[in-house]
């Protein structure tokens, strides 16, 4: 078994359902007492969300760089960001590092492929719904349209991640905010919605609507049990 690198703390809440949910996936496929091989760095979020609004992605990255090259460091085989917001500045990291990055989008696209999804809606923060590097990522490598919310909508799912859900704090009213977008993105034609953002996952389940939801918490877990299984 491979040995998982995971570079969280984006928000903590979202890491610990990375944790949880790799060993799950390993106890599914191997049983027994068996779990993951799992390296974790936990950054401070706090210092993270304030170069993110600040718009300074060039310090943010180079704070992820050297937590990645201290997981490579400690016989990682490969990483897992566990954030989406925070792919946009995986080339910088990868230049920093030698082991591979699995990338939340590619996960996330063969997913999408598998469901024949040809047109798919995308909830995160704004800085993954508003820039090109996780829409354009799909679009490019899996042929599939990506359609967000609208502005006034982009702004509702942006502060309930900041001031909600990485707090772990979920609130009823907040759910229905989100499946009116949701409804919303269907009317639009969409054949499933991405949860672009890894605490979405605690607040929407596919039980609270009919459309297809893609958890990308999920997804990514799935996908690193997969790598780390392989020969």
């Amino acid at each position: 078994m491979k040995t998982i690198g995971l570079l969280g703390g984006m928000s903590w809440e979202s890491t610990v359902l990375y944790y949880k949910q790799i060993n799950e996936e390993i106890k599914i496929q191997l049983g027994s007492l068996h779990s993951a091989k799992v390296v974790l760095y936990s950054v401070d979020f706090e210092e993270i969300e304030k170069l993110q609004h600040s718009k300074n992605w060039n310090k943010a990255a180079e704070i992820l760089s050297i937590a990645a090259k201290n997981i490579e460091m400690v016989s990682a085989d490969f990483l897992l960001i566990c954030t989406n917001t925070m792919h946009k500045v995986v080339p910088t990291i990868e230049k920093n590092i030698k082991i591979p990055i699995l990338h939340i989008a590619d996960a996330t696209g063969k997913v999408l492929q598998e469901n024949s999804i040809k047109k798919v809606g995308l909830l995160g923060t704004a800085f993954t719904m508003k820039e090109e590097f996780y829409k354009n990522r799909i679009k490019s490598n899996f042929n599939i349209e990506v359609i967000v919310p609208n502005e006034e909508e982009i702004n509702i799912i942006h502060k309930i991640i900041y001031e909600e859900l990485c707090l772990g704090i979920i609130k009823e009213n907040s759910k229905k905010q989100y499946l009116k977008i949701i409804d919303n993105l269907v009317l639009k034609g969409v054949q499933g919605v991405i949860l672009g953002c890894t605490e979405i996952g605690m607040l929407i389940k596919q039980e609270d609507t009919k459309v297809k939801l893609f958890d990308t918490t999920l997804i990514h877990a799935k996908e690193a049990v997969k790598e780390a299984l392989k020969d």
